[in-house]
């Protein structure tokens, strides 16, 4: 991710906008740790509603039922903060509404909630991009804040990698 690891999330939402409007697509994002933060770096800059869509915030696992069609049973055999979960969230935003490219986020922020196999910090990432869904596994170290920061630059840069990188 060359070229874009050292842009702090506004500069990052700036060239996303800029991508997104060369497409003439649309956005949206499925948020549970980061509670909105993403839709709200997006909608932060002004004219955003040329490019971006909706935000879901689904912090509970009905949420994410109800609103992105996340199967439950899913979320019973993985866990919410889980590589299906957060496929399933990205593909719910993607067919429920108008967007092309979604991004979507489930982890633990902390500072409680962690286990052995998923400690605070870690954070399941989908995206979907051009009917491409990639998914990935990170752990942030840090308190709540943090966390939910880095979530959501973490977010940005890998969509604005993915839009200009469609086959990786």
């Amino acid at each position: 991710m060359k070229g874009i690891d050292a842009m702090d999330t506004p500069a990052l939402v700036a060239l996303l906008a800029e991508l997104l409007r060369s497409q003439q697509w649309m956005m949206a994002t499925a948020e549970s740790c980061t509670g909105g933060l993403i839709a709200g770096a997006c909608t932060d800059l002004a004219g955003s509603s040329d490019w971006f869509e909706r935000g879901f915030v689904t912090y509970s696992n009905e949420a994410k039922t109800d609103l992105l069609g996340v199967d439950a049973a899913l979320i019973a055999a993985h866990g919410a903060v889980s590589e299906p979960v957060a496929r399933a969230m990205a593909a719910g935003a993607v067919a429920r509404s108008r967007a092309q490219v979604a991004v979507a986020v489930t982890g633990v922020a902390g500072p409680g909630g962690g286990s052995a196999d998923k400690p605070v910090g870690t954070v399941w990432f989908g995206w979907s991009v051009g009917g491409q869904v990639r998914t990935e596994r990170r752990r942030f170290d840090g308190d709540r804040a943090a966390v939910r920061a880095a979530t959501v630059h973490y977010a940005l840069q890998s969509l604005v990698h993915f839009i200009r990188n469609p086959s990786q």
